[in-house]
Formats: structure tokens, sequence, C-alpha cells
């Protein structure tokens, strides 16, 4: 990995590392609805003219309803029940929990059939997953949580969801383009919503701080970045930042949320990373009858837009 790559990597593991941070101290004083509005406007604003430039906008336009279906699945459902989630549960809680999107992913594969089969590997991966997940929920669960981590459940749907829309409907379309069209179209679904729920009172200086960082580097800032990262080492390899992000996440809402942060929450965190990469493993293909077989390890397809 060159240098420039490597500092791409880096950047990106930590920029899709600290949106929830930024959620959590956003909602304390405007509504989920509201910073959806404001996050997807505000990328909208800054990707639209590039990518009308490009002549990317008309491709992903010709497929405007599975770029719509993408945009709910992807964005505009997940990124308001997270909003929700983190007004009642810990950054680090969130973050940890939406690490089980490769899992997700999987057995949308599979139910889907974009998935061949999945070795005996797999199957342990997916019950190590589940396992890890289960911890985390055991030492946190509560009463005043359960609706929570059932958004945050749908959460990990939507982002397991949304890639393989993009892969399976929308391949070949532009990537800046179709991003381009979702967040608006987003912006202008949730736009009446926020007047609607708009704030009595104008909020903090740290709110408007966290829109702006959640709007211009957490979005619009890491699409460029990641397209960069995707020319270095290709899309596959890129993914691996869905395992360093949780973590980042989690080590930030502990240092400057002071959240808690207990080792049963660390060992689930590890199950669940070990059992996102045992699950995700393709198990090496049928050869013909003499022929060697070789096998193929490569690394999951998730999501790529953050949180």
């Amino acid at each position: 990995m060159s240098r420039r790559a490597l500092l791409l990597f880096l950047l990106m593991s930590l920029i899709w590392g600290i949106p929830y941070l930024f959620i959590r101290i956003a909602v304390a004083e405007i509504s989920p609805a509201v910073l959806v509005f404001a996050r997807t406007g505000i990328a909208a604003v800054l990707l639209l003219p590039v990518a009308i430039a490009r002549g990317e906008v008309g491709p992903a336009l010709a497929r405007w309803r599975w770029v719509l279906a993408f945009a709910a699945a992807e964005v505009g459902i997940p990124w308001v029940l997270l909003g929700s989630a983190e007004e009642r549960v810990t950054s680090a809680l969130a973050a940890l929990l939406v690490a089980g999107v490769p899992l997700v992913g999987t057995v949308i594969g599979i139910a889907t059939g974009s998935r061949d089969r999945v070795g005996r590997v797999g199957v342990a991966g997916l019950l190590v997953g589940l396992v890890g997940v289960a911890g985390i929920v055991g030492v946190t669960a509560d009463a005043a949580n359960g609706t929570a981590l059932l958004e945050i459940g749908l959460v990990v749907v939507g982002y397991a969801t949304g890639p393989a829309i993009l892969a399976r409907r929308l391949g070949g379309v532009p990537s800046l383009g179709v991003m381009a069209v979702s967040l608006a179209a987003c912006a202008a679904v949730y736009a009446p919503i926020a007047f609607l729920q708009r704030p009595a009172a104008l909020p903090g200086t740290d709110v408007f701080a966290a829109v702006a960082i959640l709007g211009v580097v957490c979005t619009t800032f890491a699409f460029v970045l990641f397209g960069a990262l995707v020319g270095e080492i290709g899309a596959v390899r890129a993914t691996v930042i869905t395992y360093i992000n949780p973590a980042v996440a989690a080590l930030l809402g502990v240092a400057v949320l002071r959240e808690a942060f207990t080792i049963p929450m660390a060992i689930g965190f590890v199950l669940v990373i070990l059992g996102s990469v045992l699950a995700t493993r393709m198990p090496p293909p049928a050869a013909p009858d003499g022929a060697p077989r070789r096998a193929i390890r490569p690394l999951p397809e998730v999501d790529e837009s953050g949180a």
C-alpha cells in the first residue's frame, strides 16, 4: 500500500468513525428529522454541482426507482432511526451494534441468491457474530432502550440492503451521481418534516458545529475521499475500514462523552468482527474433476456511505 493509500485509509477510518459522536451531540437539541435534512441538504448542495458537471446525474435519473430505493435503505430510513436511537443509547453502543452490518449482508446475499453457498466457516461466522451481538445487548439492554435497540437493528438491515441494491440494480451507474441524487431526494422528503419539527430555540454552537461536520466532512468530503481510496487500492480492499469505524466511534464516545465501555462490550465487539470476517468469506468454488482447487478469499462488500 502506497503512502497516499495509507493516508486515505486512515482518514476514512476516522471520518466514518466520528458520525456517531456528532449525531449524539446534535440530537440533544434538534430532532433526528431536522438533523437528516440538514446533513443531506448540505451534502446535496455540495455534491450535485460536481455530479452535474461530470454528467453523472443523467444516468442516475434514468434508474430513478432504484436510486430512490437505495436512498431510502441507505440514508433516509437508517439516518433518522440512528438519530432517534442515539437519543436513548450511547454512541459507543450504537456503533458497536452497527458493526453487525456484514453479518446481515451475508444473510441478504444468501436470500437473494447473490452468494451461491456458504460453507461451514461462513455458518460458524454467523453464529459467532450473533453471540457477539447478543453479548453486547445483554450487558446494556434495559426497558428504557428496547425501542432504541430495535431502531438500531433496522439501521443495520438498511445499511446491509443499500449495497445490495447498488451492486445488483445500479451496476454501471456513476456512484457520485447516485449519491448526489439520493441525498437530494432525502433532503426534499425531510424538508417539510424538518420545518414542522424545527427547534423552538436556536440550538447551541456545538450543535451547529456537529451538523456542519456531519454534512461537510462525514458525508461530502467522505465520498470524495472514498472514491480516491478505491482508485488506489480497489473497492474490495477499501471496505476494510468497516472493521475500524466502530472502534473509533466507541473510543470517541468514551473519551469525549464519558460513555460507559465495559469488558463484555469489548468482547462482544471482537466476536462481531470475527464473525463478520468469517461469514463474508466465500468458500472455494467447486472445481472440475481433476482440477486443482484454489481458495478465494475476498473481503466483504459493505456499506459505503457511513453513518
